[in-house]
């Protein structure tokens, strides 16, 4: 279900329990995302010190401070309907019959 496109990220700290939450949801979804301690950058810790986490997906911030199961579950299912739909073109505009 992992987008090829970009990777999902999450922006976490240590001793974060809505971290692991999120990264649990995350694992729950069957996403893998790409763990980044804003403690390593300063920017990071500027941008995202106080809200963490920090969810991307399909390179676009989708949460903070916590993730929605029902939004999650939307997100990854309009998602999955998108891919469909192009492979679906892709198909047809292979046909040799078409």
């Amino acid at each position: 279900m992992e987008a090829l496109t970009q990777p999902t990220l999450l922006y976490t700290r240590h001793n974060c329990p809505l971290c692991d939450e999120a990264h649990q949801i995350l694992l729950e979804f069957g996403l893998r995302p790409q763990l980044i301690d804003i403690d390593q950058d300063v920017q990071w810790q500027e941008r995202y010190t106080s809200c963490v986490p920090v969810v991307w997906i399909d390179g676009k911030e989708r949460f903070r401070g916590h993730v929605n199961r029902v939004l999650l579950k939307r997100l990854l299912l309009r998602r999955s309907n998108q891919a469909r739909q192009r492979s679906n073109s892709r198909e047809i505009r292979e046909d040799p019959q078409a």
